[in-house]
């Protein structure tokens, strides 16, 4: 008897590890079908649109990415630079038309006031008369002339000075916008 279950155990064992194989096999077949769709979805996931791998195309746009951060430094001090010289261009202006003598019409006779944005510049006070035109430039340092303005120098550099609210006011409203 004792051959009975040890030819019956060893027949249950081989039926055993046969069904065993059998799972086995099925798992392993399922496991290489995942494995096969995981790969061609990696390798669909890899290539760009003209062949190009996502690696290459992200080393491009860090590369990119790195010229537009210097060339945004370089735009930065380039803006500050333009900033400085900003400050000192005569941007403000004010002018006056007047007839200088009775005898002459048609106000061929002005006053010129240029400043910067510290009020700092000149005024220019061209007379004209029948013969002659006569010009005259004073300085202008922060608002205030050394030399004895006439009443058009005068409402020319107001007009100037004025020009800073305008301006002030302007950009308040592009700000707005």
């Amino acid at each position: 008897m004792s051959s009975l279950f040890g030819s019956a155990a060893a027949g249950v064992m081989i039926i055993l590890l046969f069904i065993m194989v059998i799972v086995l096999a099925v798992i392993v077949f399922r496991q290489s079908l995942r494995i096969n769709r995981l790969s061609r979805k990696y390798r669909l996931f890899m290539k760009g649109a003209d062949g190009q791998s996502i690696e290459k195309a992200l080393a491009v746009r860090f590369h990119n990415m790195d010229r537009q951060e210097a060339k945004t430094e370089s735009n930065s001090r380039d803006i500050q630079e333009l900033l400085e010289q900003q400050s000192k261009v005569l941007n403000k202006y004010g002018i006056v038309k007047y007839d200088a003598f009775e005898d002459v019409g048609g106000k061929m006779s002005f006053a010129l006031a240029m400043l910067d944005k510290d009020n700092t510049g000149f005024v220019l006070n061209a007379i004209h008369s029948r013969d002659n035109c006569f010009l005259y430039l004073k300085e202008v340092v922060k608002g205030e002339s050394y030399i004895m303005l006439s009443k058009e120098e005068i409402e020319a550099l107001q007009k100037a000075v004025s020009k800073e609210e305008e301006i002030a006011s302007d950009t308040q409203v592009k700000d707005a916008v």
